[in-house]
Formats: C-alpha cells, sequence, structure tokens
C-alpha cells in the first residue's frame, strides 16, 4: 500500500543529541582541570557512571524508563511540565541529582569538592543548551519528504526538555503535523499504545506509515509490534540485535529511495 506518513524520532535521529551531550561533558570537565589535576575524559566517565547508579535508585526510575528518559537527560533537565505526580517528584529530586552525580564523579577521583562539583553541577545543563546540534541534512530532507507525505514526530522524553531542544532548533517544529512527546501521551515507546495514537492522528493505517530512528529497542520494536514498516538510521555501524528492522540506512538522504522500493 503507498505510503501516506514518515514518523521520526528526535535524538540522534534529526538531532545530534549524542554530540550535544558529549561537547557539554567535555567543556564542563575542563573547566574542573582547571582546579586540580585531572583527565577530563576519565572524570566525564566518573560521572556518567555515577549519575546512571543514583538515577537507577530513585523510586522514579521505573517511570522515566517507562516515558523513555535517561540518566543524562536528567543532569539538565528541570521536569518542569508533565500531568504525571512522578513529574514533580522529578522536578524535586533535579536539583540534588545533579549535585551529587558531579560532587560523586569528582570524589571517584579522589576529589573531596563539594563546591566545585555545584558548579559543575550548573555549568553543564548551560553547556548543554548551548548545543543544540542538527544533522547536516536534517532540514533538506524534511523539506523533501514534506512535499509528499504527512510528517509526525513521536519523541520519548519529559515535555519540558523535548520542547526545549524544538526551541534551541525553531525551523524544525514548522515541518512536522503532530509532535508526539512520550511524557505527555503517558507512555513511551516501544509501547504500542503511543504508536496507535500516532496513527490515529494520521488518520493511517500501519501499512501506510513508515518509522525512522536510531534505536532498535524503541523506534524499531514499537513500529514492528504494530505492523509497521520501518528504517533503522545506523550511523555508526552498530550491530544488529535479535530485533530486526525492515531497513537499515546510514543517512535521511536513503529514506526516499527507500520508501520508492517498498512501493
Amino acid at each position: 500500500m503507498t505510503i501516506k506518513a514518515v514518523l521520526f524520532d528526535l535524538d540522534d535521529t534529526l538531532l545530534w543529541d549524542e554530540r550535544s551531550v558529549k561537547e557539554a561533558f567535555r567543556a564542563t570537565c575542563e573547566e574542573a582541570a582547571k582546579h586540580y589535576t585531572l583527565e577530563p575524559e576519565s572524570l566525564e566517565e566518573s560521572v556518567r557512571r555515577e549519575a546512571r547508579a543514583l538515577y537507577e535508585t530513585y523510586e522514579t526510575f521505573p517511570f522515566t524508563k517507562m516515558i523513555g528518559i535517561n540518566p543524562f537527560e536528567g543532569l539538565w533537565a528541570n521536569f518542569t511540565e508533565g500531568k504525571q505526580e512522578q513529574f514533580r517528584k522529578l522536578q524535586a529530586l533535579a536539583p540534588g541529582y545533579r549535585k551529587q552525580s558531579w560532587t560523586r564523579g569528582l570524589q571517584a577521583l579522589g576529589i573531596d569538592d563539594e563546591q566545585l562539583g555545584s558548579r559543575l553541577a550548573e555549568m553543564f545543563p548551560a553547556e548543554r543548551r548551548n548545543r543544540p546540534i542538527v544533522y547536516e541534512e536534517t532540514f533538506e530532507v524534511l523539506g523533501q519528504l514534506k512535499e509528499k507525505y504527512k510528517l509526525l514526530l513521536l519523541t520519548n522524553g519529559s515535555p519540558d526538555l523535548q520542547k526545549e531542544k524544538l526551541a534551541g532548533v525553531p525551523q524544525l517544529a514548522p515541518y512536522f503535523e503532530h509532535i508526539v512527546i512520550s511524557g505527555e501521551f503517558g507512555e513511551g515507546k516501544p509501547a504500542a499504545s503511543i504508536f496507535e495514537h500516532a496513527m490515529k492522528l494520521l488518520e493511517i493505517g500501519p501499512e501506510e506509515g513508515v518509522m525512522i530512528g536510531d534505536k532498535l529497542t524503541t523506534d524499531i520494536l514499537g513500529s514492528n509490534t504494530v505492523g509497521m514498516r520501518n528504517m533503522w538510521i545506523n550511523r555508526h555501524d552498530l550491530p544488529r540485535t535479535n530485533i530486526e528492522p525492515a531497513f537499515e540506512i546510514t543517512s535521511l538522504r536513503e529514506i526516499q529511495s527507500v520508501i520508492d522500493r517498498m512501493a
């Protein structure tokens, strides 16, 4: 059947979130290296490890896992939106979580400096917000596809944070007829419910849409579950798992040719 709509993931599909986070870590860790003898890379690894471990101790962890909010988003998110009570708990936890993650990261390297940990915890969000990086082909491809198909953005995350990412690149949102954020919907990819909600908005059946995303465990698994074909964008030659995409691409520029083959 003819494809009528293309559904896109946001982070590391259209926005280069991984690079934004990496550069924010580098800048923040280099600031720490001005005060103590340390390798910025070692501090980044330490903070990532401590943040992940701390994140998993909170009672909110099952909720964040279900919505699709990772520990490093928690290092700069404010969680000011979202109707669920869990978001209010995250909002209260966030400042302490940031401070503890950086302070413990320093401590793991033998540096006991709570004041510096607090400063780095405030610096990282600012550095991340200064880096809204888009893949070079994003706008070119969206412009071409919008002429032929309905476009929908389907993203996991906290409502305020995902909206902030979009606000950082204001040209992006107008390409989409609908933007669905898991934290607003109440359940995240790979749940069938959020894909069914997206299809209802687009007024299509699963055979009339195609999902584009970088994560096998969310974008590909979820669209497989509802019978929608998909394209796994694998820019970094990652190995396949037991979750099988319909198609594998390395650039957004391949989307149209794959749709043509599908037809």
